[in-house]
């Protein structure tokens, strides 16, 4: 099984931008940081805009930043807000099954199952757990410092 660019591209954009929370960030950093087209990230942001991931803010000075925090984000609502469908074998949609084992065929079964099981372990993380006291990740996005979740000392105090 693979995972779209998009979705791809849409977690790196939204690790970039939990790093930053809750500053705004510019489609134009994140595509250099990580060297992606600016033109496919747009597509992608618009994506996450319209549901509900990010908050897009016009004009001078503006930019985009998470709409939720960090910690409310699951990964596999992501995954499956970005992703176009998981018809892993043609059993799977059945307006285009044509296989001929389809009826007594415990594969599918079994696959779905297993797709289950990969949603429930993406579930029981969010993006915040993707970044937070992730040094190594600040520095490559050249941010240190920039918030709590990157930050050991500042969680302390935010505890408080």
């Amino acid at each position: 099984m693979n995972l779209t660019l998009q979705t791809d591209y849409a977690f790196r954009a939204m690790m970039f931008l939990a790093v930053r929370e809750p500053e705004l960030a510019t489609i134009q950093e994140i595509s250099a940081h990580y060297k992606i087209s600016r033109g496919h990230l747009m597509v992608i942001v618009n994506k996450l805009g319209n549901l509900g991931y990010l908050d897009t803010v016009r004009g001078r000075g503006g930019g985009i930043r998470l709409l939720r925090p960090a910690k409310e984000i699951r990964l596999g609502e992501v995954v499956l807000a970005m992703e176009p469908h998981f018809h892993l074998v043609e059993c799977f949609q059945p307006e285009a099954n044509h296989c001929l084992i389809s009826a007594p065929c415990r594969l599918r079964g079994v696959l779905d199952q297993a797709l289950r099981a990969w949603f429930d372990v993406l579930n029981e993380y969010t993006l915040a757990d993707l970044v937070k006291r992730n040094v190594e990740l600040t520095s490559l996005l050249d941010v240190t410092g920039a918030n709590t979740l990157t930050n050991p000392a500042k969680d302390t105090v935010r505890m408080q």
